[in-house]
């Protein structure tokens, strides 16, 4: 007979858990993992082909990874899964904005209203 986990967190987000003693310092979805390293490898990619050259340790690559995965999961819940985040950041990104410029309606520019001196002149005052 197998044993399962008790804890239905763990089993509904699919974390490994690992062996007892085996487990990872941190408790990710399996999603997260595979994320961080697309994205490192994608960091290390585009370094290479700035500088021509490979770390030994890519340490600002791993920073970046970490980040950029950690701003995507912000965003991830059971309704709204890391590929639709990735989706709306790419249509987002891609978006055009307004002009810079403004652009003014000629109903609601201001004008300049005259008025007449009789309309000024209060008739209580003319009596006075």
């Amino acid at each position: 007979m197998r044993l399962r986990t008790d804890d239905d967190i763990y089993r509904a987000k699919l974390l490994y858990l690992g062996p007892p003693g085996y487990t990872l310092p941190i408790h990710l979805p399996y999603a997260q993992y595979g994320v961080f390293a697309a994205l490192l490898a994608l960091f290390m990619f585009i370094r290479w082909l700035i500088t021509f050259e490979i770390d030994l340790f890519p340490a600002i690559e791993i920073s970046l990874a970490l980040v950029a995965t950690s701003l995507i999961y912000r965003y991830v819940d059971p309704d709204r899964p890391a590929r639709a985040v990735l989706r709306t950041l790419m249509t987002d990104w891609r978006h055009t904005r307004e002009s810079d410029k403004e652009n003014r309606d000629r109903a609601f520019t201001s004008q300049t209203v005259r008025i007449r001196p009789q309309l000024l002149e209060h008739p209580a005052r003319k009596e006075r």
